[in-house]
């Protein structure tokens, strides 16, 4: 059985500026691509259910003429999950809370069917205000033209 999760990790890993720079050409323009650092990948475990997670790809890098650093967390996923959008809040909650450090959190979407457009953020809301609000961006490839 292919490992596809594996490979979309790996081909990531190895064409990760040239992602960056086709689908998010403002971080592109300002960062420091020989400064990318791929860090371990996290196990996050969910105590309600016993499940372990891990964290797809978390890559660090700094700026253009700057001293600062910030994180790049991509998720890859496969299929339309419930509550995948509070997984990945979660996730953002762990990694702030580990590095401290600015987090752009994406997720790439390769299933082929929904191709209803996928939640981009997470919300908490108590007696109708909201209390949190949570945005990632989104790479849906089912929605793309790839001609």
């Amino acid at each position: 059985m292919i490992d596809h999760d594996r490979l979309f990790k790996e081909l990531l890993t190895n064409f990760f500026p040239e992602f960056i720079q086709l689908f998010f050409p403002e971080i592109s323009a300002n960062w420091n691509p020989d400064s990318i650092e791929f860090l371990p990948q996290e196990v996050i475990t969910d105590v309600t259910q016993g499940e372990k997670k891990i964290i797809d790809l978390i890559v660090k890098a700094s700026w253009k003429n700057q001293p600062s650093l910030f994180i790049i967390h991509v998720e890859h996923q496969s299929y339309t999950e419930d509550n995948f959008n509070q997984r990945m809040f979660i996730y953002y909650a762990r990694l702030h809370e580990k590095y401290a450090l600015p987090i752009y959190p994406i997720v790439i979407y390769s299933h082929t069917s929904p191709t209803k457009i996928e939640p981009n953020c997470y919300e908490i809301k108590f007696l109708g205000e909201s209390i949190l609000q949570f945005n990632y961006q989104v790479i849906q490839l089912n929605r793309l033209h790839w001609q």
